[in-house]
């Protein structure tokens, strides 16, 4: 029995291990997004609800400069959640390093999501040839580099091997909330990496946060399923807790899986008919 005990809490501890990205130290395995809110009070409700440390921000598309608009940055001044800005609208590498070079001068910060768009059209896939330029650069002039790819175990290596601190591969298209599309992806990438991969991009529910956790993940981003669920608060609330159980899912250890029924009642001892 006191064996017992002690492997749960030794589980237990393993579960309150903080994800550690570079030289930043984060207690939740959640990152949230800051996009497709009604308002700015209702991102900052849903984001204290969902226990995030961080909160992505498109700087390209976040107000700083026009001071009788209303600034997203303004409404967590007084939390502790901390801004991971990220080069969303950038198409190329030299756009994105020189975006952020301007917020590292600006803002001091120096812990970066980077993403590079190939189609803007229609699947808003990633440009990995440009992503892996300007990474590298980053890289060797000091950013903690989180980079957003597609879900090759390849690249994500290549990635890894320019500088990334972390490899955010996408579970599916941006804001599509298709939920995993590619579980063998993300478990191959998993085994080629050693720097935390982030799942990011098309989780559309809590179930979808909680398989990624499964699958061995080391933490999800997500922002449309919750700033467009019905009630974003409770979404927020939900996906915390699903990349909890998720998480402990994995640590304890899925059953095997079997093509045939296992009775879950001993046989034996039962008296004969």
């Amino acid at each position: 029995m006191q064996k017992s005990q002690k492997d749960l809490e030794n589980l237990l501890n393993a579960l309150d291990v903080p994800l550690v990205i570079g030289n930043k130290t984060l207690q939740s395995r959640l990152i949230v997004g800051s996009g497709k809110y009604k308002d700015f009070k209702t991102t900052r409700e849903a984001t204290l609800v969902s226990g995030a440390d961080v909160i992505t921000i498109a700087v390209r598309r976040v107000n700083i400069l026009d001071s009788t608009q209303e600034n997203l940055l303004d409404y967590f001044k007084d939390t502790q959640i901390s801004f991971l800005p990220n080069s969303a609208g950038c198409v190329n590498a030299n756009e994105a390093i020189t975006l952020f070079r301007l917020v590292r001068e600006a803002c001091g910060i120096d812990f970066i999501k980077l993403e590079i768009i190939g189609d803007t059209q229609k699947t808003l896939y990633p440009d990995v040839i440009e992503t892996l330029k300007a990474c590298e650069i980053l890289a060797k002039e000091g950013f903690c580099v989180l980079a957003y790819t597609n879900d090759d175990p390849i690249m994500a290596k290549n990635l890894e091997s320019a500088g990334a601190s972390a490899v955010m591969p996408l579970a599916a298209p941006i804001g599509s909330g298709l939920g995993i599309q590619n579980r063998y992806n993300v478990l191959f990438i998993k085994e080629a990496v050693r720097v935390p991969v982030i799942v990011d991009a098309g989780i559309g529910c809590a179930s979808d946060a909680a398989v990624a956790m499964e699958l061995g993940a080391d933490g999800v981003l997500t922002n449309t399923a919750i700033a467009t669920a019905r009630n974003p608060l409770l979404m927020a609330y939900a996906m915390k807790h699903a990349v909890i159980a998720g998480r402990a899912s994995f640590l304890a250890g899925r059953m095997e899986k079997k093509p045939y029924a296992s009775a879950s009642s001993p046989t034996q001892g039962m008296p004969k008919l």
